[in-house]
């Protein structure tokens, strides 16, 4: 292993021939009779540690070790002041100024070595801790990121489990979360409700959406899978999926500290089936009351139910949901995301064509 490189930097010649025969069994010695010259090396080449002479003509050491410090490339090589100044008052201005050490003159050369090798040592662990740390973060990032993988794959595969249970089409999931993200973005791009969108956690609303339906799972087969018309009866029941859905959310936030997404979950479920009139369900919950993120779920929930097949009916075409989601602008849903709807369906048309899997 080659020898570590040093920098000596002072004005007079004789100090930096006495240095250089001080330390050249040692180190690789580089001298350099200015700052002005120091930085310009260092443009090219870097050294393990400087030593620096305070008292120079033009740029003193003190000037040099702040241009070095103000410099991303050179701020993190070890400094030490090599000075005639002895008094407390010179030392600690160094030392403030980022200066590893400050050795008086005249000095011993072994006394200096040894500095040297202390702060060469200091400086190789702080790298090591340094790239410990880096190496620490990436592995914890990437064990984050498994784990986030897997909670995102059991969350898709339960709400896949309730979805194909009444959706012999399957994708329902799928497909409503694309939706979703789409009008969202129409939206964004709209200027409309431009603040509530920003305080959203994107990545965990459109993941909490998955859940929309969770509730179903209450449900019977024989209601969910009915291939005629739900008597009133029947249809009773199924509304009660949405206070089954909350009660399930408010079980799991009993258990952990992660609450953010339960809560965009829990608004999904409970409000999705609500109606900008008044008249939807659970409560009854009429215009903004309703929160945006159920006005939202409303309108791509609808949508995909009339573009797919289901048991008692088969899809509609893109043009006829549209024409009924129009239809139902300021009665169903609310007219400026209608709107926006309008705006953005010919990307919920590619989605209904590319997207969609049969439930086995």
């Amino acid at each position: 292993m080659g020898q570590e490189t040093i920098f000596l930097v002072d004005d007079n010649q004789t100090n930096l021939m006495a240095g250089q025969h001080a330390l050249e069994n040692h180190y690789d010695v580089l001298t350099l009779n200015s700052g002005e010259r120091l930085l310009k090396v260092l443009e090219k080449k870097k050294p393990a540690l400087i030593l620096l002479d305070v008292e120079m003509p033009g740029m003193d050491g003190y000037d040099t070790i702040k241009a070095l410090k103000v410099n991303r490339d050179t701020a993190s090589i070890p400094v030490i002041f090599l000075t005639g100044k002895t008094d407390i008052g010179s030392e600690l201005y160094g030392l403030s100024l980022g200066a590893v050490d400050y050795i008086a003159k005249p000095f011993s050369p072994a006394r200096v070595v040894r500095r040297i090798e202390t702060h060469l040592l200091i400086e190789s662990q702080r790298r090591e801790l340094v790239n410990f740390n880096d190496n620490l973060q990436k592995m914890v990032e990437a064990k984050t990121a498994s784990i986030l993988e897997l909670k995102s794959a059991l969350l898709k595969t339960m709400a896949e489990l309730v979805d194909c249970r009444d959706d012999i089409t399957g994708g329902h999931i799928e497909r409503t979360t694309r939706y979703l993200g789409i009008l969202i973005d129409g939206m964004s791009s709209s200027g409309l409700h431009s603040q509530k969108i920003k305080s959203w956690d994107m990545d965990l609303l459109l993941q909490s959406a998955q859940l929309h339906d969770v509730g179903k799972i209450s449900v019977k087969d024989s209601i969910l899978q009915k291939p005629g018309k739900l008597t009133p009866e029947e249809f009773e029941e199924v509304k009660k999926h949405t206070i089954f859905g909350e009660e399930v959310i408010e079980k799991i936030k009993k258990s952990t500290s992660e609450h953010s997404f339960l809560e965009y979950a829990k608004i999904f479920i409970a409000t999705h089936h609500e109606k900008w009139d008044g008249n939807g369900y659970p409560r009854g919950l009429k215009g903004e009351e309703i929160p945006l993120e159920g006005r939202l779920m409303a309108i791509v929930d609808v949508y995909d139910a009339l573009v797919s097949d289901r048991p008692y009916k088969k899809g509609f075409s893109h043009e006829t949901a549209v024409k009924i989601i129009v239809e139902g602008k300021g009665a169903h849903f609310d007219p400026q995301l209608v709107d926006v709807f309008l705006d953005v369906s010919e990307s919920f048309d590619k989605v209904r064509m590319e997207a969609g899997a049969v439930c086995e």
